[in-house]
């Protein structure tokens, strides 16, 4: 990352990971919370021990609960012996609860309490258990939207987001497009098991251009498509990107022209010397077609007026 948004939630990951308080990532799918999660427990002082992760949109409520706190030999029909839930064995480690915004509100009080008191107990039984594990969350969710609507508790809200990280969509964080697109696209090829390919500047701007409301996953998945559908030779073209991708790329090539004079595309310096001539470029063009209205030319541009704020005083614009 490069860009301020994505530092800033990468600092506060950082500072997590050396605090056992629980955390709560916040981000539309595909911004990669799962991995924050990952480097956070990474990052830790207890690296070594479990990461568990678990959906919680992806199980009913009486399988979470047992998947959670585990279950006594014959406490329900099926329970054919005792089993330890994921809390328990991922003692002195991280649990990562994904999509906790989708947890059945009857197993929200359970959280709450293991969260208060560090104790869990297994359906079934009687006797209490003490567990030690961090507790990472992520929701592409607002949670406090949730509380409002009366679908996520108000005391485990406040439990769980004693600290926040927010990941900004890709849209937000084009900085960051050929960093990760360098990345990735070196990653595609090698699971295609061929020679790296670079990206053509005109292709990059095909990419910065892109809204992405897949976000990183979205990109990651183009590239590897992308690679599929290349031929021989060591650039990736505009040609190989999907179409849905591509569709902007004349506009984009057209006010990104000086992208064409890099001298040398796999210097990522170049590439992000050519992208950030190509969005003052589409900026100032945006700005022109919208009567310099900043507010309107950020929405046209799909950013928050303050990010846009941000662009005109970084490129100098008035």
């Amino acid at each position: 990352a490069a860009s301020a948004k994505m530092l800033e939630a990468l600092e506060l990951a950082h500072q997590a990971s050396q605090s056992p308080i629980p955390v709560t990532i916040q981000g539309e799918t595909g911004t990669g919370k799962e991995l924050v999660a990952r480097a956070i427990h990474a990052d830790g002082p207890g690296t070594a021990l479990p990461f568990i992760a678990i959906n919680c949109a992806a199980l009913p409520e009486t399988l979470l609960e047992s998947e959670l706190f585990g279950h006594r030999k014959g406490a329900f029909t099926g329970a054919t012996q005792d089993r330890m839930g994921l809390l328990e064995a991922a003692r002195d480690g991280t649990v990562f609860l994904d999509e906790i915004g989708e947890m059945p509100l009857a197993m929200q009080p359970k959280l709450l309490r293991f969260l208060q008191e560090s104790e869990i107990q297994r359906i079934g039984e009687n006797q209490p258990r003490h567990v030690k594990v961090r507790v990472v969350a992520a929701t592409n969710r607002d949670l406090a939207a949730e509380v409002a609507a009366g679908r996520f508790r108000e005391d485990l809200f406040f439990r769980m987001t004693a600290m926040i990280i927010n990941l900004p969509p890709l849209r937000e964080r084009r900085d960051d497009i050929p960093l990760l697109a360098e990345r990735l696209l070196r990653r595609a090829c090698e699971r295609h098991g061929r020679q790296p390919l670079t990206l053509s500047p005109d292709a990059l701007a095909a990419l910065v251009a892109y809204d992405w409301p897949g976000n990183v996953r979205e990109l990651e998945n183009e590239l590897l498509r992308a690679v599929a559908v290349t031929g021989p030779g060591d650039r990736l073209l505009p040609a190989q990107l999907s179409p849905r991708v591509r569709g902007r790329t004349a506009e984009a090539i057209s006010v990104a022209g000086a992208a064409r004079n890099v001298a040398a595309a796999e210097d990522p310096a170049d590439l992000r010397h050519a992208v950030s001539r190509f969005e003052r470029h589409h900026i100032e063009e945006v700005l022109a077609q919208n009567n310099d209205n900043v507010s309107a030319a950020a929405r046209a541009l799909g950013v928050s007026r303050g990010a846009l704020h941000r662009k005109l005083k970084e490129y100098g614009l008035r």
